[in-house]
């Protein structure tokens, strides 16, 4: 679906208010609550009413060990003198190696084809900070609920923002057409986003979520349903191992990124709540996102925005703040492996936008 500036500018505008009242989602507990089993019970219950359905008695006593144990590390970590808090959410009673099989299985392992004549943003100055999300350029959080296919979100995002920016539409676009039709990937099994691009570039392009809405769970392709693609690309372009590359390249779009989202911190992916994210964690690639910005706290921690696919009651509202400038290999290893599409305007759309000029002048400013 296309949105045209004004309701465009609207839905931002909502989705960031949403974004700060959203972070007062989740399940509160206090000490109390975890002075006994049955008070800890108690709060078992009302966190099901909110994110379970029935289960048997069995194994709901099965499910209330787990979920005690994520409590007690949920409780321990927000104790400490750390620049982010956790909160329990949807993944209440699963185990770290149940939350990785499902959500952070993906094996990002990325080919070296690149766009010939050398990286594009090479000797660009970039601003201070930048969000994407402001910009109009990014389309609601999505859930992937239990499909491994991370990757195909992370592309479909890096598309939809290239897209707007370079055409003013905002289109959300089909993570099922990449799942079902992309057979270089593993559909819910897992993939890279690398190869989605290059799926879509060579199939002509990527058809929109509306005509191709989201299963969770891989299917057969339905060719029916692309044969006129929505948006497409002209190709695409791979980072290796440089935070200072991925810092250019999301200062003009948004950016295909991969983490490792279980290795020594998956409890603290899990149940990332807000603030800045500071691990430690490993550099396993597992899991797609897509990074949307980048800014610094007013106490100094410079970071990046993450846009997941957990849905929005995880993390602030779907998104999380990682720290930024850690290493060349960046934290969770989010620069290894950044990916993003190429898409150049033709020169009979281009077009006279006063807002586009507006961000000209404050980017020049900026630098």
């Amino acid at each position: 679906m296309a949105y045209n500036k004004c309701n465009t500018l609207l839905l931002v505008s909502l989705a960031l208010l949403a974004m700060i009242v959203g972070l007062s989602e989740g399940i509160d507990f206090t000490d109390k609550d975890l002075e006994s089993d049955e008070t800890l019970w108690d709060l078992y219950e009302r966190w099901r009413s909110v994110y379970t359905s029935a289960r048997s008695f069995g194994e709901k006593q099965n499910r209330f060990h787990v979920f005690k144990e994520n409590v007690k590390y949920i409780n321990e970590v927000n104790k400490m003198d750390k620049p982010y808090k956790l909160r329990l959410n949807q993944f209440g009673d699963l185990t770290p190696s149940e939350f990785a099989r499902t959500y952070a299985n993906s094996k990002i392992i990325e080919g070296t084809r690149n766009e010939s004549g050398g990286f594009m943003y090479e000797n660009v100055e970039v601003p201070r900070s930048i969000d994407w999300r402001v910009k109009g350029a990014v389309t609601p959080v999505k859930n992937q609920g239990r499909c491994g296919g991370c990757w195909a979100f992370s592309a479909a995002a890096a598309v939809e923002g290239i897209n707007q920016i370079t055409t003013g539409q905002l289109i959300s676009l089909s993570e099922q057409q990449l799942i079902d039709c992309d057979t270089q990937n593993s559909g819910c099994r897992g993939g890279t986003m690398g190869r989605a691009f290059e799926y879509i570039k060579q199939r002509g392009g990527i058809t929109s979520e509306a005509n191709y809405p989201y299963k969770a769970q891989a299917g057969m392709c339905k060719n029916n349903l692309i044969q006129r693609p929505t948006v497409s690309i002209d190709g695409y372009y791979n980072i290796r191992r440089s935070e200072d590359a991925v810092l250019k390249i999301l200062a003009h779009q948004p950016v295909s990124v991969a983490v490792d989202a279980t290795t020594w911190s998956s409890l603290d992916w899990m149940f990332y709540f807000q603030g800045v994210f500071t691990g430690p964690c490993g550099t396993k690639l597992n899991h797609g996102v897509t990074a949307v910005g980048y800014g610094t706290t007013n106490d100094g921690y410079d970071y990046w925005i993450i846009k997941n696919s957990w849905g929005e009651t995880w993390g602030e509202r779907g998104y999380m703040r990682m720290l930024r400038g850690v290493s060349p290999y960046g934290l969770c290893g989010i620069a290894m492996q950044a990916s993003f599409p190429i898409k150049r305007v033709s020169a009979g759309k281009a077009k006279f936008e006063p807002k586009r000029l507006i961000d000209l002048l404050v980017y020049v400013l900026n630098a």
